[in-house]
């Protein structure tokens, strides 16, 4: 079934847009303040068409994004002594850091490198300087490539035609 004008249109725009490199604009602007930005962030949410959805100020507005809110900035490989274990440390662009989901991990279109963060709820894109940073871990087995962690190996699945979405 079609989906009318009304549905395509409930929620304003918030005037705001995410480049693929994780960079926010208002309006055509640079956003700069990380303070402001970082708040977005803890207020966002995906609907269930896949759309950035702010919540601010009891309203919803949805944010224009190129390809996902949040990226990957940097990847930092931890070998913990005991029974914590090895682990990867993603930096996102909210300037939080959080272990990698392995099992998320996969290369979409244009060979860009995705994993889902915030518990699974977001698609994350990797910057490069993140992308090369992970396949100094990545091994290639099988015709085949996986991240080797905690002796497990996790594969890293390809889905060209996916999109980033919930």
């Amino acid at each position: 079934m079609p989906v009318s004008e009304k549905e395509q249109n409930d929620l304003p725009p918030c005037l705001i847009y995410i480049d693929k490199e994780g960079k926010w604009y208002h309006k055509g602007v640079e956003m700069i303040r990380r303070d402001f930005i970082r708040l977005f962030f803890e207020n966002m949410k995906m609907d269930a068409r896949g759309r950035y959805v702010i919540h601010w100020g009891g309203k919803d507005c949805y944010v224009d994004v190129a390809d996902t809110a949040y990226v990957v900035r940097n990847v930092d490989y931890r070998d913990a002594a005991g029974d914590a274990g090895e682990r990867v440390m993603l930096l996102l662009s909210d300037d939080s850091e959080e272990d990698l989901i392995p099992e998320t991990l996969r290369v979409g279109k244009d060979h860009v490198l995705y994993c889902r963060v915030k518990q699974g709820k977001f698609p994350a894109r990797f910057s490069r300087a993140a992308y090369y940073r992970l396949a100094t871990l990545i091994r290639e087995e099988a015709g085949g490539f996986y991240l080797p962690l905690n002796g497990k190996q996790y594969r890293i699945t390809h889905s060209p035609g996916h999109e980033p979405g919930p």
